[in-house]
């Protein structure tokens, strides 16, 4: 029986690496959105606590000097929470951009595996005909040898 060998295989396996940077760019993005969105969750968290800190500034005796300054740091906060928040739309876009070229790559790959398949079950009717005809062959070729040995 003959070898299957696959004409475009090194295209396919082209594709199996470019396959393999996208998912590893994807796993990139999706660390670095992760990391921008923990950011964000760390300001907020600040921003409460200065929060209860205002209020416990203003239940007890009032310290103007403390209370402007708490103020003046939430609104800081405030600032740094809008850039963290312009980060992390970043990151998402990155992340799609990186999904989108992931299912992209994916697709070429499963077409060239789908093609391969095909020319594979072409190569083993090919193989399965041959076979045919060579067992019809020998059955013509013995079916005449026991007709010679009868005259």
């Amino acid at each position: 029986m003959a070898k299957f060998r696959y004409s475009l295989q090194s295209i396919l396996d082209i594709k199996l690496k470019m396959e393999t940077q996208a998912k590893q760019a994807f796993a990139a993005a999706k660390s670095a959105l992760d990391d921008e969105e923990d950011a964000l969750r760390q300001l907020f968290e600040r921003k409460r606590g200065y929060e209860e800190k205002a209020k416990a500034l203003l239940s007890g005796s009032l310290n103007v000097r403390e209370i402007e300054d708490n103020k003046n740091a939430l609104l800081v906060l405030d600032g740094y929470i809008a850039e963290q928040k312009q980060r992390v739309a970043l990151a998402e876009k990155r992340l799609e951009q990186a999904r989108m070229e992931l299912t992209e790559v994916m697709m070429e790959r499963k077409t060239h595996e789908t093609l391969r398949e095909q020319a594979f079950q072409a190569f083993l009717q090919e193989e399965n005909k041959a076979e045919s005809k060579t067992v019809d062959e020998l059955v013509s070729y013995t079916y005449g040898q026991k007709r010679q040995v009868k005259k």
